[in-house]
Parts: C-alpha cells; structure tokens; sequence
C-alpha cells in the first residue's frame, strides 16, 4: 500500500490542524499509525488506530489534544490536532502495519510498520 499524507502547514500556538493519509490499497488490511519527526530528533508515536477503528492510542504528550480516526470506505486516516503548541513542531508521518499480531503491544513502535508516507510538515509559531 502507498501512503499519502497532507494537511500540514504554519498555524499559531493554540491553533488546530487536521491531517489526512490516504491509502492507495485497502487500508482495512492495516492498523495505522501517526509518527513525527523534530529537527534532530528521533521519530516519536503520536497516534494509532486498530484496522476496524474500534481503538485508539495517544502518546501522553497529545492525549487529549489530538484524536485519530479513519474512514475505511475512503481508505482515509485523520489526525486531528487541537490546541497546538511549539513543541508540536515536525514532520508528521503515517504508517501502516499489516495486524500480524496484538496491536496493543507494539503500536508505539516504528519499526513495527511496514509502509509509510512521505510525510507533512507542521510548524507551530509562539
């Protein structure tokens, strides 16, 4: 499957944003995941939600801020992003992980997932 992420851009701190990865196979197949990258950083979880969107995962630094959801029918995954701060800044990735086992236990990490997107800046000014 390949994976096209967009919804980036420049907002103010305090603001929102909303990302979208589309799928070009079907997604149903795969959990999937939001990843992002800081300058210098490693690639930290952000968000992941089972094939059937009957359970979520939030990285304490977003929890209740930023809510992923996803759209089989339009092999579609959101990441919505309220109440943004500067530390929010990176490129944020979507990935896809072929359900080989129980998601719980390994949806935090990247190496798990087998195709991701090209990612999609998000800049949050102070």
């Amino acid at each position: 499957v390949q994976l096209q992420a967009c919804g980036g851009g420049l907002v103010q701190a305090g603001g929102s944003l909303s990302l979208s990865c589309a799928a070009s196979g079907t997604s149903s197949s795969y959990h999937m995941g939001w990843f992002r990258q800081g300058p210098g950083m490693q690639r930290e979880f952000v968000a992941a939600i089972t094939w059937s969107g009957g359970r979520t995962y939030y990285s304490p630094s977003v929890k209740g801020r930023f809510t992923i959801s996803r759209d089989n029918a339009k092999n579609t995954v959101y990441l919505q992003m309220n109440s943004l701060k500067p530390e929010d800044t990176a490129v944020y990735y979507c990935a896809a992980e072929a359900r080989r086992s129980d998601y719980s236990g390994y949806y935090y990490d990247p190496v798990a997932y087998d195709h991701w997107g090209q990612g999609t800046q998000v800049t949050v000014s102070s």
